[in-house]
């Protein structure tokens, strides 16, 4: 196992270990409160690490080049999965995103995201030189990601279909596509994303209390107030794990999509730009991954799931420190919740395999040439 892999590792083991000390120390009060019971949410979400710990080592054992033939495969799946939950599943909050398997609720816009990118790597790889043609080559990818953050789009989930999207312009990007055809699209879909963020209630009422507190100077909403005031109170180095006040209550769901203001309270401004310079370390272990990768479809799947993960943990802290309208993004490995932590432990468990099987490959070519 080279050192980049060990780095990587290194650096998930560290986020999913604190993530469960500021899970628990974020949901005692609540879980008391609520199921009369200080470890309920904590135990529920221990199960989760441990299920998404064996999805990585299982991952990171699979030959990566197995999912270059079944990504097709996948993506059908997954389109009909998407499109039974758009109009069965059961609104919660006002949207259908969501499966009950009766033991674990499953977010299947979680793993479209991870099916896009291994299709979007397989279809760059086999068309070439030719991505830069539109015709002949940009429009296809550009139609599974239409389809994809389309359906996520209509359950609402606004900020799910953004990260898909951002993803997939990041990815043909990286694949050579020509920045006109790329910016153009972008355009007209910012157009459409526009629309459909005025369409639907929630998203709405988010975006327009969002530029009303840039304009007005208040508050977006009583999470992000209360998230602010977390942060705020953490000063330099934090109050100490477990020693939390906005946990007690007073930040709603503290221990899920605001759990970056928990750990900045607990942890001090120190502690909080720590945790994103990790981000930032593992995204730059996975682009020289990428780097080293013996094919192009292992470069750009290691791009796509790497953008992903920094992304959504960028968004996260935006959302929390007030500089993005309120999502329900993740901050990942950290964040409580079941879909989400096991796919992002998934993509490191076929980063680490496409990292281990350059590593093979390597010392197969010393050893022939030897």
């Amino acid at each position: 196992m080279n050192t980049l892999v060990k780095i990587l590792i290194i650096l998930v083991v560290i986020m999913i270990s604190l993530g469960a000390i500021i899970v628990f120390t974020a949901s005692g009060t609540y879980s008391l409160t609520r199921f009369n019971n200080l470890y309920f949410l904590f135990k529920s979400h221990l199960w989760k690490v441990l299920a998404a710990i064996v999805a990585m080592i299982v991952c990171s054992l699979i030959p990566y080049d197995k999912y270059r033939d079944h990504s097709k495969k996948l993506m059908f799946f997954i389109i009909a999965v998407l499109v039974l939950t758009f109009l069965f599943a059961p609104k919660v909050k006002g949207a259908s995103r969501w499966i009950d398997l009766g033991f674990f609720q499953f977010q299947p816009s979680e793993a479209a995201k991870v099916f896009l990118i291994m299709h979007l790597a397989m279809m760059m790889e086999k068309m070439g030189d030719d991505l830069k043609d539109f015709n002949k080559g940009f429009k296809f990818p550009l139609i599974w990601i239409g389809i994809i953050s389309g359906l996520v789009l209509i359950q609402p989930n606004v900020s799910t279909s953004l990260i898909i999207a951002i993803t997939g312009f990041a990815l043909l990007f990286a694949g050579g596509a020509r920045l006109r055809h790329i910016f153009g699209i972008i355009f007209s879909a910012g157009f459409v994303m526009s629309a459909a963020i005025m369409l639907f209630k929630h998203s709405r009422e988010r975006v327009i209390t969002f530029i009303e507190s840039l304009i007005n100077g208040g508050d977006i909403n009583i999470q992000v107030k209360q998230a602010k005031i977390a942060l705020g109170s953490g000063g330099l180095l934090g109050v100490g794990l477990g020693h939390s006040r906005q946990s007690d209550l007073f930040l709603p769901e503290s221990y899920g999509d605001f759990i970056f203001s928990i750990l900045g309270e607990q942890m001090g401004f120190v502690g909080a730009v720590t945790i994103l310079f990790l981000y930032l370390v593992l995204f730059l272990t996975c682009l020289i991954i990428a780097k080293k990768a013996q094919d192009r479809f292992g470069q750009l799947l290691v791009l796509g799931l790497g953008f992903n993960i920094i992304v959504s943990a960028f968004i996260n802290a935006g959302v929390v420190t007030g500089l993005l309208p309120t999502t329900g993004i993740t901050l990942p490995f950290i964040s409580f919740g079941g879909t989400s932590i096991i796919l992002f432990a998934v993509s490191i468990g076929i980063i680490v395999n496409v990292g281990r099987q350059t590593v093979k490959t390597t010392e197969l070519k010393i050893a022939q040439v030897g």
